[in-house]
């Protein structure tokens, strides 16, 4: 594929599609071009490490449009037409409205979201990410090389899964290339305990991956395609078209598997499991896999979450309602969003934060007083968050900024690239830390013979590597 460009094509006579998707691999470069038929569209190129990489990117690329019906196309043979867009939202809800305290429209359907005493996060499908503030204001804003499916959390590290099969760290100033996901894994979502990945994709696949990218084990499940994966530091939990299945997060040992309607998203707390499922229910296993009882919904349930040690569970379905339980499973509680169905969605301080098919981040109150007002038809006036002008792209393989060498350090500490085996490891040179460790390290800035200067490393939970944190500085 090296030095081709493939040329898609999506037109439907019902006006509902008519977009294009260009591929173009030049050496290591895979370039993306997309938008409507007639428009010049978007442009997005991605560095790989080799050719043979971006090709096998590439791949992925044009077998995933052509899975949802794009053909070989000639440019130019179809004209532009009015746009016409299909409602992702199957139908409204016909609940009382949420009280909604803000929403940000992020343009395009998104499904990550994080949220932690400090911040708010939303990643959308053309790779957006926003970081806003509790009290609704837009602190940062860049853009990935493709559509964000999930951002979670590990300790003090912040990742987002991306579309381009690549995990992104988004903990310092600018992002980095943590993980690059084997190119035959279509990635449909993630979760991360200590450096290692839990990956569900397209198939109902499910894989461990390692933080030097080596896939501890891989599985294919007793379902097709599936969403759900979460991660604590015994199992890797994995809900597909046929239920719920714990793995041993070492071996990929099937632990245990309760047989469910297909499930979408899932969420867990220390003790428990939660599933939503398309059969109107949201199911909770503990963690040895017995059953803890039933949240029933009036329709398919795209996303879920809970309180603290399960004391309330939320749940959002696929006709723009939310809904809250207490933990018996008692529904208290059924409100339509208006802004879409949920995505995901996460539950903080009495404030239930979604992400939706219309690109919104909505907070709402969770609060029992907010919730009966709404209940009565009083809901206050929602805030339409205003983002800022200009999206900063981020650039693959942008540079580090370099300091002068020094043979003192002080409290930082040196670390170096190199090659072993046919691979480049990162190990730390500063004394008083285990030489034969590896040092989790962005991928895209790696040069053997490379020497970095780095805040500090931390040992990992389960031990055996470090991790890098704070701002990286190449040593000159």
């Amino acid at each position: 594929m090296a030095g081709q460009t493939t040329y898609l094509e999506l037109s439907e006579d019902d006006g509902t599609a008519h977009k294009f998707y260009e591929v173009t691999v030049d050496g290591d470069t895979l370039t993306l071009r997309y938008g409507r038929i007639g428009d010049h569209g978007q442009v997005r190129s991605t560095i790989f490490a080799d050719t043979a990489r971006a090709s096998s990117a590439a791949a992925k690329k044009i077998g995933e449009k052509i899975r949802k019906g794009y053909a070989p196309a000639t440019p130019g043979a179809r004209q532009r037409r009015p746009v016409s867009r299909r409602q992702i939202v199957s139908s409204r809800s016909t609940a009382h409205q949420a009280p909604v305290l803000w929403r940000y429209r992020s343009g395009e359907a998104a499904f990550g979201v994080f949220v932690d005493d400090d911040v708010c996060m939303v990643g959308n499908e053309a790779g957006l990410v926003t970081t806003l503030t509790h009290d609704a204001r837009v602190t940062g804003q860049f853009r990935l090389p493709d559509g964000v499916k999930c951002i979670v959390a590990d300790a003090g590290w912040l990742y987002a899964g991306c579309d381009d099969g690549n995990v992104y760290d988004l903990s310092g100033k600018i992002p980095r290339v943590a993980y690059r996901i084997a190119p035959d894994i279509d990635i449909y979502w993630l979760d991360i305990f200590d450096g290692v990945l839990g990956v569900s994709d397209a198939d109902g696949g499910v894989a461990a991956i390692d933080h030097e990218d080596e896939i501890l084990w891989r599985k294919r499940s007793r379902g097709s395609a599936a969403w759900m994966v979460r991660c604590d530091e015994y199992a890797v939990h994995h809900g597909h078209s046929r239920g719920v299945t714990s793995y041993d997060w070492r071996t990929g040992r099937e632990m245990w598997h309760q047989s469910t309607r297909p499930v979408l998203f899932g969420w867990q707390e220390e003790d428990a499991v939660y599933a939503g499922t398309s059969g109107g229910q949201v199911m909770r296993f503990g963690k040895d896999g017995g059953p803890q009882g039933a949240f029933a919904c009036d329709s398919a349930v795209f996303s879920c979450a809970s309180a603290p040690a399960g004391r309330y569970v939320f749940a959002g379905d696929n006709c723009s309602s939310v809904y809250c339980f207490d933990d018996r499973g008692t529904r208290l509680w059924k409100l339509g969003t208006g802004c879409g169905s949920a995505y995901s969605m996460q539950y903080h301080r009495e404030r239930l934060y979604i992400v939706t098919t219309d690109g919104s981040l909505a907070c709402l109150d969770a609060s029992e007083a907010a919730v009966h007002a709404a209940q009565s038809g009083t809901i206050p006036s929602a805030v339409d968050v205003l983002a800022p002008v200009g999206v900063r792209e981020v650039t693959p393989a942008a540079p580090v900024r370099t300091v002068s060498h020094r043979d003192d350090p002080g409290d930082d500490v040196i670390v170096e690239c190199f090659d072993h085996r046919g691979r480049l490891r990162v190990r730390v040179l500063s004394p008083g830390y285990h030489e034969d460790w590896w040092v989790q390290f962005p991928k895209d800035i790696r040069e053997a013979g490379a020497r970095y200067l780095v805040p500090g490393v931390r040992v990992s939970e389960r031990g055996g590597f470090y991790r890098a944190f704070g701002e990286i500085r190449r040593l000159v």
